[in-house]
């Protein structure tokens, strides 16, 4: 298995923008673990499945292939040789990504598609619960955070930049909400392992925050 590094964290914390770059310094492959949940609930939804069917929707992850394409300051997803990113990347696919993984069927379908790409590279993986459940026993584990009202912003500006007419309060209340579900959810709910090094991104810009994790991996893996 390759050297395998988790980065956890709430939605807006930089998890996307720092794990790719951080990845791209490192000559890592990249593996967005929440562009898999948003996109089995995509499919699910044109499939006419209900979220809420865990059975099913987990039988339509079992046959997914995923890559990700780095491409300047974007990734692209590419599920059974059909690119989705745009498809997923909306505010309304973030909270049905959020009710699809409460589904115990799917995270179990889909941390094993994680973990099949996870052994094949050394790796950065982030999303809720890689150091947790996906790759326990990663070599580092960092869990990004950052304030509400902060993350909020962030995301609101990268909605806005795609033509998405949304409120910042809206996207404020979405990211709360879904906050709680992660946090309270009973299958691998959201929360920093023991052993991960936690990373408050308020304030800092992207490179600052690239540096702070490359230390710690350097000090880390030899």
């Amino acid at each position: 298995m390759g050297r395998i590094i988790a980065i956890d964290g709430p939605s807006g914390a930089g998890k996307s923008t720092i794990s790719k770059l951080l990845a791209e310094k490192l000559g890592f492959m990249y593996i967005d673990t929440g562009a898999m949940y948003r996109t089995a609930a995509l499919l699910a939804l044109e499939a006419g499945i209900p979220l809420t069917d865990g059975r099913r929707v987990a039988e339509l992850c079992g046959d997914l292939e995923f890559s990700f394409r780095v491409e300047g300051d974007r990734v692209r997803v590419v599920c059974n040789g059909r690119d989705v990113t745009a498809a997923i990347r909306t505010h309304e696919m973030g909270m049905h990504a959020s009710d699809v993984s409460k589904n115990p069927e799917v995270r179990e379908a889909l941390v094993e598609l994680q973990r099949a790409l996870g052994r094949r590279h050394d790796a950065i993986l982030e999303g809720r619960d890689i150091g947790t459940v996906v790759f326990p026993d990663a070599d580092v584990k960092f869990f990004l955070d950052a304030s509400l009202d902060e993350r909020a912003r962030r995301r609101h500006k990268e909605l806005a930049e795609k033509g998405e007419a949304v409120t910042f309060e809206e996207v404020r209340e979405t990211m709360r909400k879904r906050d709680m579900n992660d946090s309270r959810r009973a299958i691998a709910p959201l929360r920093p392992a023991e052993d991960a090094i936690h990373i408050d991104t308020t304030g800092k810009d992207i490179p600052a925050v690239i540096d702070e994790l490359v230390q710690h991996i350097r000090e880390r893996i030899s």
